[in-house]
């Protein structure tokens, strides 16, 4: 699992089942999420809500969910109301934030020595004299109370004569921000007629010091199940989820850039107390803000007939809407002078967007309606003899229908007002709609003898809008084999001595259809418009359109097919449980990417169906659960591993800037390292035997010497091709393998005990950019953390960083740098107590239990520790450079009447 946008409010889970399904190149995959049978985001779920949750892996298992499940499927079961007295139970939470993972600034000494050196090094003079180096030292002893001078009639800032030291990870991100959640429930019913009722509001704040950023989200579901006859049943639910989201405009990509490349000379606030120019804080706090508004309402109405015993047929209907609303503003900002005198100042740091004074308002609208009908029915049979069969026959339909519009104006005639009825500038309007639908036949026969052999034939026959003529079915088969041993004559006295009670081997085969490629219309030919082209026509700037892209008749379905081989197992009284499985999965006629075609042809050409990969591994579960005396304990420990390689790819010339055939997923290219020349003569002989040009130039001790793999006296990429990579090797592979989990969880007396690792066994990473190199790209883009200080000098020969240098001759891909990406992590421990009923009772309370919890408390990595482990991504250009994420420490009750 991973997070987008790193630990921001807005973050969703992005996961898989057993690895990446496709390259990305045309198509996406992902597991199907179905709540209570019907598609769903589970980012939008009360998980209070959750009453069972399980995962559906092979072809076999997931085929009766249609056209979506070919990568998996995740079930979720919400809770149902029971028949018998009313209960209300109430549970609430107060929780504190603090961020991990972000690095901690070098004091502005240390890094003005290390950029001085950097600039030396590359054969320029020190950026800071003596007298500036003094300035620095002295305000950071308290010898000067002022962080800057003024420098006409504005403040310095950065080395226009600013020294102050501010460390703008903690400027900008405060620690221990506080939160709450509430839920709230009600169930009950009788024989015939059963309901539950759940509200939830979760009120989050954001790690903003400056500005603010939360969401609020508020959930209301209702189901209620009802014995119509003796012969049918009707189940209704319906679920509603608004997440209101905010934060400042400013908090974009390129926020978290600036942050990691402010030095900490440059003051926060000037002397006379406010916000610094180019500090980004009145950027932060009154430059704008944006909100995103989400609804979602799902009704779910099921009837089930039973007309006679043992054959049920089943009518299902869904409807989900969303609706999102989002706005954002640009308001102007200022910085004041030396006279402490309002001067208008850009509006974006380092990207030019937004002249001095300029505002802007941009609003967004959007709704999808989301429809599906499930119709089928099924008849079972046992036989005294053992047997037992059960056939399935069924349809399918969806239908997604979107669509959005949004509006923009710039010049607003009051920052107070930040409204598109109160801008008069540079009118912008765009929209559009669009929809596709999946249908699909599918049928299913069970068969089952005295629970010692099992067997299993599914066949889908699906068809998609995304696809045109006899490319628009697809007819995926699957069946899967089980045999328990343990229910064999020859096995059972054994297995009585053995208290073996389950040693099930199972099988399975089978296809799946993916459909979801980039584009809805991948057959529809559109048109390319805009407006204010560049040339001047009658006076004005016109609108034009260019040459639609050429389209392929010939795209259908990516086949997905796989096999599984398993052992489940269970002894000792069942104390002892646990699975073994082993798993291929390929994605055949995966969307790759345009045939090559000559540029006279003046348009794009369309992807088509030409890559084939292969994801295979294994899957490891073991649980032990046991009882001594009043205390009640288990243990639980699972583990995944999964890798993909690219079988089919159109690159005949084996070029290393894109896939290949036979790749490994992931792969890492890299130079071998040799070491740090530890003088300028070391160094000298090295390059006495390999020519290191290719990589720059200025070597010298400090500098990083390479390996000549080839034996050709020279360190370069070759060709670049795998035929032909000069020194390059596959020094290491990205790829998350020896995925882990672990619990501990016990019980005494109404205390109880829960501890949940999670971990990585083997991970490459390759980590470029400013966060781990400091000094990378110019000094503009670059900044120094204390890890960072730890280069080398010839007073520092150990050094784990090669000297500083604003090139990137040391910062090639190498073995030497190369991070290990695995990692355990303590993702949660609970504490909690249940009271005494004696207690509870002469309160009209049935149940009341506190507890104490705490996430991510405890990390054990490899990685540099500028990095989180779980946070390695970026939301711009280079590792790191995202929002952070937190730990967690909450305090809570659950009561239950």
């Amino acid at each position: 699992m991973q997070l987008c946008h790193g630990g921001s409010l807005e973050s969703t889970m992005n996961f898989n089942i057993r690895g990446t399904g496709t390259l990305g190149s045309g198509s996406s995959a992902s597991p199907l999420v179905l709540i209570d049978g019907v598609e769903g985001d589970m980012n939008t779920l009360n998980p209070n809500d959750i009453e069972n949750i399980s995962v559906l892996k092979d072809a076999s298992s997931s085929s009766i969910y249609g056209a979506r499940a070919a990568f998996g499927v995740i079930l979720i079961t919400t809770k149902n109301g029971k028949a018998g007295k009313t209960h209300v139970n109430y549970s609430g939470n107060v929780r504190f934030n603090d961020g991990i993972g972000i690095p901690k600034m070098a004091n502005s000494y240390d890094f003005a020595t290390m950029f001085n050196a950097a600039n030396v090094n590359d054969g320029n003079a020190p950026i800071f004299n003596d007298a500036y180096m003094q300035n620095i030292k002295d305000y950071m002893d308290g010898k000067l109370t002022q962080s800057t001078v003024a420098n006409g009639n504005v403040w310095a800032k950065w080395n226009e004569g600013a020294y102050d030291n501010v460390d703008w990870f903690n400027e900008f991100y405060k620690s221990w921000v506080p939160s709450q959640e509430h839920n709230l429930s009600i169930s009950g019913g009788n024989e015939k007629t059963q309901y539950v009722l759940s509200g939830n509001f979760l009120g989050q704040n954001g790690l903003l010091r400056h500005g603010k950023d939360y969401m609020n989200r508020y959930t209301l579901n209702g189901k209620i199940t009802t014995q119509l006859a003796s012969w049918a049943k009707l189940t209704y639910t319906t679920r509603w989820t608004r997440e209101d989201y905010g934060r400042p405009t400013y908090m974009n990509n390129l926020f978290f850039h600036n942050v990691a490349r402010k030095w900490p000379i440059q003051p926060a606030y000037d002397p006379n107390g406010f916000p610094m120019n180019e500090s980004e804080i009145e950027q932060m706090e009154n430059g704008g803000i944006q909100t995103k508004n989400k609804d979602f309402y799902t009704n779910q109405l099921a009837v089930v007939f039973e007309p006679i015993k043992d054959w049920h047929i089943n009518l299902e209907g869904t409807i989900r809407t969303q609706s999102d609303f989002e706005h954002w503003e640009v308001l102007p900002v200022y910085y004041w002078d030396v006279n402490g005198n309002q001067q208008p100042m850009a509006w974006g740091m380092g990207d030019g967007t937004y002249s001095p004074g300029q505002s802007r308002v941009n609003e967004y609208g959007y709704k999808e309606n989301y429809y599906a009908t499930n119709i089928y029915t099924d008849y079972s049979k046992t036989f005294d003899s053992g047997h037992y069969f059960k056939v399935l026959l069924g349809f399918n339909a969806e239908k997604y229908s979107t669509r959005s519009i949004t509006g923009q104006r710039d010049g607003l005639i009051s920052p107070e007002v930040p409204t598109l009825n109160t801008a008069v500038d540079a009118d912008i309007a765009t929209g559009g709609y669009a929809h596709n639908a999946v249908a699909g036949f599918f049928g299913r026969i069970n068969y089952t003898y005295k629970d010692r052999y099992m067997a299993e034939i599914n066949g889908r026959y699906d068809g998609s809008s995304r696809f045109v003529g006899d490319k628009r079915w697809g007819f995926f088969p699957s069946f899967s084999l089980g045999w328990n041993i343990a229910r064999e004559a020859f096995f059972e006295k054994f297995g009585e001595k053995s208290t073996i009670s389950t040693l099930k081997l199972r099988a399975s085969w089978g296809q799946l259809g993916n459909t979801n490629t980039d584009s809805w219309y991948p057959f529809y030919q559109s048109m390319p418009v805009g407006t204010n082209y560049s040339w001047i026509v009658n006076g004005s700037l016109p609108s034009y359109s260019s040459n639609p892209g050429l389209v392929s008749s010939l795209m259908t379905w990516e086949t997905i097919q796989s096999w599984d081989l398993g052992l489940d197992f269970a002894l000792l009284n069942n104390r002892l449980t646990g699975s073994v499985g082993y798993f291929v999965r390929k994605t055949l006629d995966m969307v790759g990417p345009a045939p090559e075609l000559s540029s006279l042809l003046g348009t794009t050409v369309p992807k088509v169906n030409n890559c084939d990969m292969k994801s295979y591994g294994f899957e490891l579960e073991l649980g032990w659960r046991d009882q001594i005396g009043d205390f009640q304990y288990g243990v639980s420990f699972n583990m995944s591993d999964a890798q993909q390689k690219i079988t089919r790819y159109p690159n005949p010339s084996n070029s290393l800037n894109t896939y290949y055939e036979g790749q490994m997923l992931n792969e890492i290219w890299g130079y071998t390292t040799i070491g740090i020349a530890q003088n300028d003569a070391e160094m000298q002989e090295h390059l006495s035997k390999v020519d290191q040009s290719a990589l720059g130039s200025g070597w010298g001790a400090g500098d990083i010497m390479y390996a000549d793999l080839n034996g050709d006296g020279r360190v370069n990429t070759g060709s670049y091709t795998t035929d032909d990579p000069g020194d390059l090797r596959v020094i290491g592979n990205s790829t998350p393998r020896y995925n882990y989990g672990f619990t501990l969880d016990g019980s005494w007396k109404g205390f109880d005990l829960r501890l949940f690792f999670q971990g990585i066994g083997k991970r490459d990473l390759w980590l470029p950019g400013t966060y781990f190199w400091g000094t990378n790209g110019g000094m503009w883009q670059s900044n120094v953390f204390e890890e960072h200080l730890d280069y080398w000098t010839p007073e520092n020969p150990d050094a784990y960083y090669a000297r500083p240098s604003w090139t990137g001759r040391n910062h090639q891909t190498q073995t030497g740098y190369l991070q290990n990406g695995a990692y355990l992590r303590l993702k949660n421990i609970t504490l909690g107590y249940t009271l005494p009923k004696a207690w509870t009772q002469k309160a009209s309370m049935e149940n009341v239990r506190i507890y104490i919890s705490g996430d991510n408390l405890l990390t054990f990595s490899h990685v540099s520790s500028i990095f989180d482990p779980e946070n390695i991504g970026s939301l711009y250009s280079d590792a790191g450079k995202t929002y952070p994420l937190q730990r967690v420490i909450s305090v809570g009750v659950n009561i239950n009447f």
